[in-house]
């Protein structure tokens, strides 16, 4: 049945385009511009560094660094955009920081044919999921090495760990770190044993990735946490 003007008009998706590369944000561009439904529109800010409201934004990225990641975070902000992900590479840590941002539709650079990405972005405007069929087993895998690591965590005494981001708790041992404390100091001023300050530290690293306690503070400070 063929779709009237009207249908259209109706199921329009505005789409922002977010891109350090010129030429990379052409293509996006190329690739999106010829589709009837979509509608390209400026990434403008509002007071708060926000972007303006959008359906979809596009991001295209080489690797997911802190600038990316802090690029994400905006964008994602509001909770209103849906992201599509466009990248060259994604390492183990880089995927878990997206997933955790709420980014559910991921595409390599080297496959976001017309087709695909026009596809991704129908799927993120309606909420559903897109990932290439090798990121859905890391991703998986993730899943559960995260959940082995919690099921260690309750038996070292941490079970109120959550699977992603980070207890109060975990908080706690942080803060006092970053203000310079050690073990001991940490567990008289807690009043916790010298035992479990480490297990907490040991189940925050081993299910973040976080290779040591000046990461799991930098980490926390980037995150909001304290």
């Amino acid at each position: 049945m063929p779709v009237s003007t009207s249908d259209r008009i109706t199921d329009r998706i505005t789409v922002t385009i977010h891109a350090e590369d010129p030429l990379g944000r052409a293509g996006v561009v190329s690739h999106l511009q010829r589709q009837p439904a979509v509608e390209i529109v400026p990434p403008v800010r509002d007071r708060d560094g926000r972007p303006a409201a959008a359906d979809v934004a596009v991001m295209l990225m080489d690797r997911v660094d802190d600038r990316a990641a802090a690029e994400l975070r905006r964008v994602l902000r509001g909770g209103d955009q849906r992201v599509v992900l466009i990248a060259r590479e994604l390492r183990e840590p880089e995927l878990l920081t997206v997933v955790e941002y709420g980014v559910r539709a991921i595409l390599w650079r080297h496959q976001a044919t017309e087709g695909s990405l026009a596809k991704a972005v129908r799927q993120a405007a309606h909420g559903e999921g897109v990932l290439p069929p090798d990121l859905i087993s890391r991703v998986l895998g993730q899943v559960g090495r995260l959940r082995r690591s919690e099921t260690a965590a309750v038996c070292s005494g941490t079970a109120s760990a959550p699977l992603f981001g980070m207890a109060p708790r975990e908080t706690d041992v942080l803060r006092l770190i970053a203000e310079g404390l050690d073990t001991r100091q940490i567990s008289d001023k807690l009043a916790y044993s010298e035992r479990t300050v480490k297990n907490i530290l040991h189940g925050l690293m081993t299910r973040l990735q976080l290779t040591n306690r000046a990461h799991a503070v930098a980490y926390a400070l980037r995150e909001g946490y304290i």
